[in-house]
C-alpha cells in the first residue's frame, strides 16, 4: 500500500546518508526503522537473547547453548 510521508529535511538527510552507506535504498532504511519499532523484524533467536538480560549467569550459558540451535534451524519451515 503506497503511503506518502514527509520527513524534516535533517531526518531525510541521515536516510539518505544511511542508505547510501550501506548500499540499500531509503524505502528498505524506512521500512527496516519500522519493523524495528513495531518489533516485527525480530527472529525467534533475538526475542530470546533480548529476554535473557534479567537471568543469572548460568541461566544466560544454557540459553547461548540452546540458540546454537536455532543457527541450524530455517526459520521459515516452523511459519
Amino acid at each position: 500500500m503506497p503511503i506518502s510521508l514527509r520527513l524534516p529535511e535533517h531526518e531525510e538527510k541521515l536516510i539518505n546518508k544511511l542508505a547510501k552507506k550501506t548500499g540499500r535504498t531509503k524505502t528498505a532504511v524506512i521500512l527496516e526503522a519500522i519493523s524495528e519499532k513495531l518489533g516485527t523484524n525480530k527472529n525467534r533467536k533475538q526475542l530470546i537473547h533480548d529476554m535473557a538480560g534479567w537471568l543469572s549467569h548460568e541461566e544466560a550459558q544454557k540459553i547461548r547453548i540452546t540458540l546454537q540451535h536455532f543457527d541450524q534451524i530455517n526459520e521459515g519451515d516452523w511459519e
